[in-house]
């Protein structure tokens, strides 16, 4: 009969043996039954919002699961729920998901794409202004300080020899909210403002602001991200099959949004209207049509330069590389599953 001693160390042993057998599990072992999508009620989210409207995630993940859906209006608090652990997937614009990739040391990814171009400058329909030289000693809106707009729009200023005045240059560029830039163009509280669909359009059909520059002539000859689909790395290594579920069912939101745009369109209005209470006019959600490009390829290289701009301009003190900040292994999987050219 073993002595106490001995019974001691046959009692850690087994001990140690379920503590390894435990914490060896690989985490694609746990069970979830919830997966957790963030999206804007915008229409640069489209995928997500048709999504909704179509129950296609949920379809697509099957009756085990549940879908639950969290709505954000900007992306650094839809990233600070990310890094709180409240969020598995989500769509965001790429200078959030950069700031969040750089800031959790690359637990943020890009999963894929979204919505790409979809950015416009007007300028108030009495305006003297007709180039980008004109806009010396004027003042132009953008939504936020270090967003994807003002970060193109310094781009733009600096190719043409522009700098705004916190650079020492003479365009003041202000950070206003979507709506009220509506008021303060209409008013002469602003001279040009730089916004996404829909409320470039929205500028356009509802208090004729005259379009600058249209959605490829501001960055890259429209050849740039907008909104893409991100996840935490560490749910994506532990769950690659409910992953790439979700990453078909964005796939063929994509295109459904491409090959069906009159009901897609009735249905990006339907989600909007209830999450806002309020729905786009048919001129304005037409027009967004024609500027927003959707397409599960995030640009990659739009991104990039996105966040050398940032850098530069002292919104984020480092880098990443793209290997860091891109993970496109289950969609290539499922776009060479499709014999379709994969994205990089």
């Amino acid at each position: 009969m073993p002595s106490g001693h001995s019974i001691k160390w046959i009692l850690i042993f087994i001990v140690a043996v379920m503590v390894v057998a435990f914490t060896g599990c690989s985490k694609k072992d746990e069970a979830i039954t919830t997966v957790r999508i963030a999206h804007f009620p915008n229409v640069t989210h489209a995928q997500a919002l048709v999504a909704r409207e179509m129950r296609a995630f949920e379809e697509k993940l099957g009756p085990d699961f549940t879908v639950k859906y969290f709505v954000f209006n900007a992306g650094p608090s839809e990233i600070e729920a990310f890094f709180a652990g409240e969020l598995d997937l989500g769509y965001i614009g790429p200078v959030p998901a950069v700031n969040g990739n750089i800031k959790s040391d690359g637990d943020i990814v890009i999963l894929a794409g979204a919505t790409n171009a979809g950015a416009i400058m007007v300028v108030s329909k009495n305006s003297d202004i007709q180039s980008i030289s004109d806009l010396q000693n004027k003042k132009i809106a953008i939504p936020q300080i270090g967003n994807t707009q003002h970060l193109s729009l310094l781009s733009l200023l600096s190719e043409n020899n522009l700098s705004d005045t916190t650079k020492g240059g003479n365009v003041e560029v202000v950070p206003v909210s979507n709506p009220d830039i509506k008021t303060l163009l209409e008013n002469g509280g602003i001279d040009a403002a730089y916004v996404p669909e829909p409320w470039g359009s929205r500028l356009v059909h509802e208090i004729g602001a005259r379009i600058l520059l249209d959605e490829k002539e501001v960055f890259r000859n429209g050849e740039y991200s907008t909104a893409l689909l991100i996840g935490r790395k560490d749910f994506v290594e532990a769950h690659p099959d409910i992953v790439k579920k979700v990453l078909e069912a964005h796939y063929e939101m994509t295109l459904y949004l491409e090959n069906n745009s009159e009901t897609a369109k009735t249905m990006l209005n339907a989600q909007i209207k209830a999450l806002t209470g309020q729905e786009l006019s048919i001129d304005v959600i037409d027009s967004v049509f024609e500027r927003l490009y959707f397409s599960y390829d995030p640009i990659s290289e739009s991104v990039m330069d996105f966040m050398n701009i940032s850098k530069d301009e002292g919104f984020i003190d480092k880098t990443t590389t793209k290997e860091k900040l891109f993970m496109f292994d289950i969609l290539n999987t499922i776009l060479e599953e499709k014999n379709l050219p994969i994205v990089e």
